[in-house]
């Protein structure tokens, strides 16, 4: 079995900075689960957690974003093609993808 059939499920949790985006929040989720659907993924559930504040501020000018998680389920190299496609997207400000059971 080559890497390429097995696949994974996997929760991908976002903070996202709107702050120069005149997107609306629902538009920039609906743009990452196409990036995901381009790489071979099946989005099965998104959670839009709302706008939190940071416990520790590194910005002030950045107090809060916007929590998206996105379960889906894709190859084994899809965390790293996600990763990938996401690096010089400047509404991103964090990603950690994770493996679920």
């Amino acid at each position: 079995m080559t890497t390429a059939t097995i696949r994974r499920d996997y929760r991908a949790s976002l903070i996202l900075d709107l702050r120069g985006s005149t997107d609306a929040p629902e538009t920039v989720i609906d743009k990452l689960k196409e990036v995901l659907k381009s790489i071979d993924c099946k989005v099965n559930e998104v959670e839009n957690l709302g706008q939190k504040e940071f416990s520790r501020v590194v910005d002030r000018k950045f107090p809060s974003g916007l929590y998206v998680q996105f379960h889906f389920e894709g190859p084994v190299t899809a965390p790293t093609a996600f990763r990938e496609k996401l690096r010089l997207d400047r509404t991103i400000n964090r990603l950690l993808v994770q493996v679920t059971k």
